[in-house]
């Protein structure tokens, strides 16, 4: 049975979407696990949070999101981490893509991109799509797990 704990985050320009994917989570019966920050605080930076989401993630071997202004920047620093496969979505389709194609673990989205409506509906996409385990997505899975342990 897959875990019902999301692991959230965000920076200072994510926070209010932040909340409101969490209170949607906890409503589709999902245990949040905010890891910060709780309050607008422009020295929020997008790395301190990806770093302490993306350990979560992997050493429980659950799912993540993080938010910044666009999500583009908690993707590039989630996908640092060796384990974390990120993807920033902005809509369903790129929502579809990431979990069908990249079995994301991390769901990236921007709070100046998306609306509370459109990422409730990237957030349940993300969460109900299945992983296709197609030959050709596993291969290219690992090769991106090989650059990340050869750093």
């Amino acid at each position: 049975m897959e875990t019902k704990i999301i692991y959230i985050g965000s920076d200072h320009a994510g926070l209010n979407l932040k909340k409101a994917v969490s209170l949607f989570l906890e409503k589709e019966g999902y245990e949040i696990r905010d890891l910060g920050p709780s309050v607008l605080n422009a020295e929020d930076d997008y790395p301190d949070y990806a770093k302490e989401v993306c350990r979560e993630v992997v050493s429980r071997k659950g799912r993540g999101i993080l938010i910044c202004g666009s999500g583009q920047g908690m993707d590039r620093a989630a996908n640092k981490i060796p384990g974390i496969r990120a993807s920033v979505c902005w809509d369903e389709k790129s929502a579809i893509s990431a979990k069908k194609d990249g079995n994301i673990n991390v769901l990236c989205l921007g709070e100046r991109m998306v609306s509370p409506a459109a990422a409730r509906k990237i957030v349940k996409i993300w969460l109900e799509v299945p992983f296709e385990g197609e030959e050709r997505h596993l291969r290219r899975i690992m090769k991106s797990e090989r650059i990340n342990k050869n750093r």
